[in-house]
This record gives C-alpha cells, sequence and structure tokens, in this order.
C-alpha cells in the first residue's frame, strides 16, 4: 500500500489525470477510429480512394495542429485549447456517423485531426509544467505505455460487446472525450492549476515576438525535429508498407501482419516499464541512438525473415528500439525547451509526423519498384541517417550551454 502511494505522490494529480484519461479515450476510439474506413464502405458510395484520402487528411493536418496548438497555448493557457480540442474531436466522431456528403467528411477528418493533434501536444506540454525534469522522461514513456494499453484492450472489448464499427461505438467515444474535458477542467480547478502561466517554473508566459525570434533561430531544435521527420518516416506508418509485403509475397500473409501487430502491442505492454527504469542511467542521445539501431536491425530482420519466427523475433526487436525512441524524442525536445514556450517547442515536435506521410509515400515506392527487401534496407538505412541529426543537434546544445555554464562559475 505505501508503495502505491509513494508512485502516486511522484507525479502531480492532474499528471495521473490525463494518464488516465489517455487509457480511457484510447479504449473508446479503437472501438471507433480503425474502422471507420469499413463504416464508411458500408455507409456510403464512397470509392476507397476517397475515402483514403478522408482517413489520410486527419493526420496530415496534424502536422499544423500541433504546431499551432503549442504556440496558442503558450500565449493563452493550456485549459481552454484541451477543453475546446476534446469537445472538437467529440463532435468530429458525431459528425462521422451523421454526415454523407464526401466534401462534409472530409473537412470532419481535418477537424479530427487538428484537435487531436492539439490535445495530444497541448497536454505533453502541461504534464512537462507540472512535473520535474528528471522524472519527465518517465512520465513519457508511460503516457505511451498508456496508449498502448488502450488500444491494446479496445478492440477485444468492443468485440466481446459486438459493437466495433458500430454507431454506438462512435457515440460512447464522443461521450467519453467530453467527459473527460468537463472532468479535466473541474480538476485543474480544485487543483489550483491555472492558465496565466504560473504553471512553468518562470512563472510567465512568452509573447509572440518572443517565440518567433527563438524559433528562427534554434538552429538545435531543427535537428532534431529533422532527425524526428526520418524516424517517424520508418516507424510512424510501418505498418502500411509490411501489410503490403506481407499480403504479396506470402500465402498467409494477412494472419501472419495481424500477428505481428499484436507482437508489436504487447511487446510495449510487457517491456516498456522494465525497458524505461533499466535505460534511465543512459543519456537521452543513447537511449535514441540505441533504439534507431534496434529499429534498423528490425528492419533488416523484415527484408530477410524467410517464416513467421523469424519475422515475429524482427517485430520484438524493432519494436524494442521504438519503445526507446518515442519517449526520449519528447524527453529531448523538452530538455532544449525555453519553459515559458514549453507547448511551442512540443508542437514544433509535432511536425515530426509528416514521416507519417512520408513512409507510406516513398516505401511503396520503393516497394512497387525494386521489392520488399530493398524497400526494408532503405528503411534502416533512414533509421541510422537520422542519428547524424540527433548528434549534430547534441553538439550544437552543449556548445550553447558552455557559455551559460561558464556564466554561472564566474558568478560563483
Amino acid at each position: 500500500m505505501s508503495k502505491m502511494r509513494q508512485v502516486w505522490e511522484a507525479y502531480h494529480p492532474i499528471v495521473h489525470l490525463l494518464m488516465a484519461g489517455t487509457v480511457f479515450v484510447s479504449l473508446t476510439q479503437s472501438m471507433s477510429i480503425p474502422f471507420l474506413a469499413i463504416y464508411l464502405g458500408e455507409t456510403t458510395k464512397l470509392s476507397h480512394a476517397y475515402i483514403g484520402l478522408i482517413i489520410g487528411a486527419g493526420p496530415l493536418a496534424g502536422t499544423v495542429g500541433g504546431f499551432v496548438g503549442g504556440i496558442l497555448s503558450d500565449l493563452f493557457g493550456r485549459q481552454k485549447l484541451m477543453f475546446f480540442s476534446l469537445l472538437a474531436m467529440a463532435c468530429s466522431i458525431i459528425g462521422f456517423i451523421t454526415v454523407a456528403h464526401p466534401i462534409g467528411l472530409l473537412f470532419i477528418s481535418l477537424v479530427m485531426g487538428l484537435a487531436a493533434s492539439i490535445f495530444a501536444t497541448v497536454s505533453k506540454a502541461l504534464m512537462g509544467d507540472l512535473t520535474p525534469e528528471h522524472k519527465r522522461f518517465r512520465v513519457f514513456s508511460n503516457r505511451y505505455l498508456a496508449s498502448n494499453l488502450g488500444f491494446a484492450i479496445g478492440p477485444m472489448l468492443g468485440a466481446f460487446l459486438g459493437i466495433s464499427g458500430s454507431n454506438l461505438a462512435f457515440i460512447l467515444t464522443a461521450v467519453s472525450l467530453v467527459s473527460f474535458a468537463i472532468i479535466l477542467v473541474m480538476a485543474c480547478r480544485s487543483c489550483g492549476v491555472t492558465d496565466d502561466g504560473r504553471g512553468n517554473e518562470e512563472g510567465k508566459r512568452a509573447s509572440l515576438a518572443e517565440i518567433w525570434q527563438v524559433l528562427r533561430r534554434d538552429v538545435v531544435l531543427l535537428t532534431f525535429v529533422t532527425g524526428g521527420i526520418l524516424l517517424v518516416t520508418v516507424y510512424g506508418q510501418m505498418s502500411v508498407t509490411l501489410s503490403q509485403y506481407l499480403r504479396e509475397n506470402f500465402s498467409e500473409g494477412v494472419a501472419l501482419f495481424g500477428t505481428l501487430m499484436s507482437v508489436n502491442g504487447f511487446t510495449v505492454l510487457l517491456l516498456q516499464i522494465p525497458v524505461t527504469r533499466l535505460v534511465e542511467r543512459y543519456s537521452l542521445f543513447a537511449r535514441i541512438a540505441g533504439g534507431a539501431v534496434l529499429m534498423a536491425i528490425g528492419e533488416v530482420g523484415f527484408a530477410f525473415s524467410p517464416d513467421w519466427a523469424w519475422f515475429i523475433t524482427a517485430m520484438i526487436v524493432f519494436t524494442l528500439g521504438e519503445i526507446l525512441i518515442i519517449p526520449a524524442e519528447y524527453a529531448q525536445i523538452d530538455e532544449i525547451s525555453p519553459a515559458n514556450m514549453r507547448g511551442t517547442y512540443y508542437g514544433a515536435q509535432s511536425a515530426t509526423m509528416l514521416g507519417s506521410f512520408l513512409g507510406p509515400w516513398a516505401g511503396g515506392m520503393v516497394l512497387t519498384a525494386y521489392g520488399g527487401p530493398v524497400m526494408f534496407l532503405v528503411m534502416a538505412v533512414l533509421a541510422l541517417v537520422s542519428l547524424i541529426f540527433y548528434w549534430l543537434g547534441r553538439r550544437l546544445h552543449e556548445k550553447r550551454k558552455q557559455p551559460r555554464n561558464a556564466l554561472v562559475e564566474t558568478a560563483m
């Protein structure tokens, strides 16, 4: 009992609430959003291509939404943006089951993508505001675990209840989003977490001019974001090209792909916490480098795997890389961000999701032209090339810190 109390007291109550809300919302979303293509195919006369455009528009809009949301949260506060982004997501979910016009559905998907990326960015910034620096890597790891936990339970629960992809599942998702929005605002007020700038260490908000000046000159941020785009290209939508390759080249390719996705999810659930504890002694760059190497080895494994056992082994190795990289990327951005511009920097980091578009597109072209093994090897090379940018960013960041350290030593 004392152990549980220590874990609870280690983090701010709002951080715990955001974790629990992530599980709850992910759980209900996984009963509806993954089935959206099937739902639209059954309830509309839209072509497969247009349905793909509708669904792909959301993540593409999200590359802008996170950045804009981060800046707005630094200017006007976190709570309002989280509340209205959750409401916008709920309205979008209802819109998918009430609107049939193609343009209307495309607009709804854009709103959904913008709102989801804004909430993800701003909620991470609030977690950073309320968590001491030395604990943030673990917080980001736990958030990643919470999201995977919801998506692992949701589809099974939806199938058991017989509501996956139904109108009821979409309505349940919308209700969960609205409920979470209300509870979150009430809890913030109860805990004294306000939008007046007192959530960060400096106790003040940045002006738009200050934000622009910092972003314009921060080469370190640019190098980290570039490295992140390359890594997300490799792991962001890996499932798209992998599923195509398996379906076309193996007799039971679809079943194998489903098994690999389950292996990916359960590897995260089982190993996220112990791996996070194990690597905390190493630098953020070492964690990202280790993760990139593991993902590259996994991609090489996909290229040359002859049967199920080898593919499963390659997926486990690939997922271990993913476990190392995702929280370390957020922590790396957090380390270089000024306290009163944390939302802006997290928003800039969300631009790495451009890789979720580049991965399927570029990977698909290589797959068509040269085949699966070459495509997987190209992805392995991209994972390793990303380390050049992270290494350069670390060097520049360390140089930038040297004058500050010299001033501190002089003052002492």
